[in-house]
């Protein structure tokens, strides 16, 4: 039997990390947090500026990244990976043979983005790219246009179960709940 990976996506303060940390507490995943790890990355990198300004990194500087953090040795979650429609290709032509990949949309619009992302900072979050409001634009419209078709691209692949998640409310216990019951 192979392990599962679940591949949490959505836009920017879609809940990603949240849920992705929820299912951790259930059962024990590897996790790997793609924007953790880029914002990780030494501050004079050419890609950590990239990241920072809101911008995205090209595939070939992400793949040797991800394959580091990626092992078949049990459940893994990713959260924040794929983006663009050659990093998802990537993710099933590497991966689909090794793990059940489910990807769970969080499908939310763009004004629950930005809610969530002022929320966010008002409870502490420290992120740098979270602060500046045109950055929090450039990645929602990035989002749309460059991870978006990625999404559709998944949604259509007979390798991967894809489940769009329409968040009912903007309870956090609600919602997860509503994942747990999706993914079962």
């Amino acid at each position: 039997m192979k392990p599962t990976m679940i591949v949490f996506m959505g836009g920017q303060g879609s809940g990603k990390g949240t849920f992705a940390h929820k299912l951790l507490e259930k059962h024990d995943y590897n996790y790997i947090e793609m924007g953790a790890i880029l914002r990780q990355l030494p501050e004079n990198s050419e890609l950590h500026k990239k990241i920072m300004s809101g911008e995205l990194a090209k595939d070939e500087e992400l793949f040797p990244i991800i394959s580091e953090y990626i092992t078949t040795d049990k459940d893994i979650i990713v959260d924040g990976y794929p983006r663009t429609i050659g990093q998802a290709k990537w993710l099933i032509e590497n991966y689909a043979d090794k793990f059940d990949i489910q990807v769970i949309f969080l499908n939310i619009s763009e004004e629950k983005m930005i809610a969530h992302i002022k929320n966010r900072i008002k409870q502490g979050g420290n992120r740098a790219d979270d602060k500046d409001e045109n950055t929090v634009h450039k990645r929602i419209a990035a989002f749309k246009t460059t991870t978006m078709p990625a999404v559709e691209l998944l949604k259509n692949e007979k390798r991967v179960q894809f489940i769009d998640v329409q968040l009912p409310s903007d309870d956090i216990e609600e919602n997860f709940n509503y994942i747990l019951e999706k993914i079962k």
